[in-house]
């Protein structure tokens, strides 16, 4: 009883959150946009100055990267919507209501999900139209997009604690910054064999450079592989790093909810 109290609880927090979205719009558009003048950027922009290591379509190389940048950033979303309501008390009215004290966190991290399901939705049909395929089947494809979905779970709760715990909108910008060199640090755009050695290095044990190693083999695109560990062990990996992120930051998540107010 209390397990099904606390599904419905949740459930209701996850309608909360789509129904904001459904009012506003805006900021859905937005939201399904920004991946997508990336996209366009690089694959008309920029990347006919960009080389593939072992040759291959760079636009090939490219889409995957998109993909894996976007679950990234879905952490700004997140932490944004996440501190908009401790800031203006109402996750503290939330906690005072006879509700599990979980559904409020459960609820949004599962109305992040479907919105980040339906964006990715938008960017496979995006990448398609640029020239982008899987090459593998549709069953490494599918075994793709759930690397790329539990990239996303993850973050998630990196971007729950992150609202919770930063104070004030100076706070919130500075770390919304700082989310752009982490990405870029990555071989999202471009290879990390284009990168000085010590760079490259760090560049391949960021846990997107994971995920985008084990998604490009999987859709069979090019760009992934390499001569290091991590570089060889990519799906593995794609699969380690979310669950430690998920291990380190979903009790820190727990702990500041509880905290709030105290």
């Amino acid at each position: 009883m209390t397990l099904r109290w606390a599904l419905a609880d949740s459930w209701t927090m996850t309608l909360r959150a789509l129904s904001h979205w459904a009012r506003q719009p805006g900021l859905v558009i937005m939201g399904l946009t920004f991946p997508l003048l990336l996209l366009v950027m690089f694959a008309y922009l920029l990347g006919a100055g960009i080389t593939v290591p072992g040759g291959g379509d760079y636009r090939e190389f490219l889409v995957p990267g998109v993909f894996a940048v976007t679950m990234f950033f879905g952490l700004e979303a997140t932490m944004t919507a996440v501190n908009a309501d401790a800031a203006r008390g109402v996750t503290e009215r939330f906690r005072s209501m006879p509700m599990a004290s979980s559904a409020v966190v459960a609820g949004r991290s599962a109305a992040d999900m479907l919105f980040s399901v339906a964006g990715l939705a938008v960017l496979v049909g995006a990448g398609l139209l640029v020239g982008w395929q899987w090459n593998e089947g549709l069953g490494n494809a599918l075994h793709a997009f759930a690397l790329l979905l539990l990239l996303r779970f993850a973050f998630i709760w990196v971007g729950i604690y992150l609202g919770l715990v930063v104070k004030g909108q100076e706070s919130l910008a500075t770390v919304q910054i700082l989310v752009w060199p982490f990405a870029a640090l990555s071989s999202t755009f471009t290879s990390t064999e284009h990168m000085p050695g010590w760079l490259g290095t760090i560049a391949d044990w960021n846990p997107l450079s994971a995920t985008l190693n084990a998604t490009r083999e999987l859709f069979g695109n090019p760009g992934f592989g390499g001569d290091s560990w991590i570089a060889q062990h990519g799906e593995l990996m794609a699969v380690v790093w979310p669950l430690a992120i998920v291990a380190v930051f979903f009790p820190l998540s727990v702990r500041a909810y509880r905290a709030l107010g105290s």
